[in-house]
């Protein structure tokens, strides 16, 4: 997939568990997990917008093109 969710260095780096990310951006944990392991087809604006407030983070901090040709 050409566009990676990551955001594990802005969550560790604000000490929260997966499970508190979870909590705080309302979706599920199962949920939170496809999006960490770049297993998701799509991400919502909501979703990003939260992820972004909690984590105080840019989009482009969290997320990054990948060529399929690379």
């Amino acid at each position: 997939m050409p566009i990676i969710v990551d955001f594990e260095k802005q969550r560790k780096k604000r000490g929260l568990t997966v499970a508190q990310l979870a909590d705080r951006i309302g979706i599920t944990q199962a949920n939170l997990f496809v999006l960490k392991s770049n297993r998701g087809k799509a991400i919502r604006f909501s979703t990003l917008e939260a992820l972004c407030r909690e984590l105080d983070c840019q989009p482009g901090d969290i997320l990054t093109y990948v060529s399929e040709e690379a």
